[in-house]
């Protein structure tokens, strides 16, 4: 993806399931720190959740240092900045980020394909008959070629009947 970005072409992530933000924020990081220029290419990051005040949490980018223990030293410099008790993601990083309430079992708004999605650690709060209905809808949602990155205890069985090829354990490829 890295090479597509610094090839002038556009990069589509999708944090289904986001949470507080950490996942989103990851992306943006490994986005900046393989295309320094990421900022002011075609990237935009997703980030989705159902919970409205999990999404505040999240859009804030406001951290406890601990938080940030494992995250390498020269990252937590380049792309936070901390006053007292608080760590806060910088312009650059938070201006790559969307965050939107979603609830992955309704219409999705979105009009644009993503290259990858991570819904990680978020199917296995439902059960199989609603896990089979979101595996094609992911599909129609990345480009061809997409990735669908799960959660290490979530798989897709078979993944050929919904169009996707297996390349780990947890990652699955659009056919």
């Amino acid at each position: 993806m890295a090479e597509k970005l610094a090839s002038g072409k556009r990069i589509r992530l999708w944090s289904a399931g986001c949470s507080s933000g950490e996942e989103p924020y990851t992306l943006g990081m490994e986005l900046l720190t393989a295309v320094p220029k990421a900022a002011e290419a075609d990237a935009l990051i997703l980030a989705s959740d159902i919970d409205p005040k999990i999404l505040e949490v999240a859009q804030k980018g406001e951290y406890r240092p601990s938080d940030l223990d494992q995250v390498p030293e020269d990252r937590r410099k380049r792309f936070f900045s901390r006053e007292g008790d608080t760590c806060s993601a910088m312009p650059e990083l938070r201006n790559l980020i969307r965050f939107r309430r979603l609830n992955l079992h309704s219409t999705w708004p979105m009009q644009t394909s993503f290259d990858a999605i991570f819904c990680r650690n978020v199917v296995i709060y439902f059960d199989d008959d609603r896990q089979r209905a979101l595996w094609p809808r992911f599909r129609e949602a990345l480009e061809p070629g997409g990735w669908l990155i799960l959660g290490h205890s979530e798989r897709i069985s078979p993944p050929g009947e919904f169009g996707f090829t297996s390349t780990g354990v947890t990652i699955y490829q659009k056919t």
